[in-house]
């Protein structure tokens, strides 16, 4: 889907700033917290990585941007959670309104509903049967289409060529993974885009950008 996480080649966002050297993993302590919750909160509801990526882009602006990068961590963990019923949608503020002094009304805790899902193996790393489709050095291009569900398919590289550089080890497809639709595994390649070809003649010319793509993402440029 085309979520808020989707940026790379927006505008809007300003120039990008490089990271501190001593920058810490969590600035302050809640950060730390939040993190945990929202490992947790995924394991507990039977969830997996795609399935919370999928959640992460699903939150809206606020969410996603005005409470920092843990912050939209345990937005997710929190909208994993109403998505398998453990908890009712509205639970978490109305219980952050009565610890400000409120007087609301909490909603019920439901009746769990936890997706069936029993992954086959650890990681995502998977062996297939099939050899690689495309060969390191060709010219490849991204499909152009839009996705309803989870994808890793960037919104920036669709319909751009690109060559291949590397074939990367098969790995389980989010696509599908993320709706507890079966792991589909598919060979992964690196592939090489141009500055140029991505964001067109004004973009700077001094790099290339290297994304990793599924099978399923690539089309013969010919």
């Amino acid at each position: 889907m085309d979520g808020i996480a989707d940026m790379g080649g927006t505008p809007g966002w300003g120039s990008m700033q490089p990271p501190r050297r001593d920058e810490p993993v969590f600035e302050e302590s809640w950060e730390g917290r939040a993190f945990a919750l929202a490992i947790f909160s995924n394991r507990v509801s039977g969830g997996n990585v795609d399935s919370f990526r999928h959640a992460l882009e699903r939150l809206d602006r606020a969410a996603y941007l005005d409470d920092g990068y843990y912050g939209r961590w345990l937005n997710a963990g929190v909208l994993r959670l109403v998505d398998s019923a453990i908890l009712a949608p509205g639970a978490v503020e109305a219980r952050a309104r009565n610890l400000r002094g409120e007087r609301v009304e909490e909603p019920p805790i439901p009746e769990p509903a936890k997706p069936d899902y029993a992954p086959t193996g650890e990681g995502s790393l998977r062996s297939v049967d099939t050899v690689p489709v495309f060969a390191v050095g060709e010219r490849v291009r991204a499909r152009n289409v839009s996705v309803p569900g989870h994808t890793r398919l960037p919104g920036y590289v669709r319909g751009r060529t690109g060559v291949v550089e590397l074939i990367q080890p098969a790995h389980v497809l989010p696509d599908t993974n993320a709706h507890f639709l079966g792991e589909n595994p598919q060979h992964v390649y690196s592939v090489r885009f141009d500055s140029h070809e991505l964001w067109g003649a004004d973009a700077d010319s001094f790099f290339v950008l290297t994304v990793e793509m599924y099978e399923s993402y690539l089309e013969p440029t010919s």
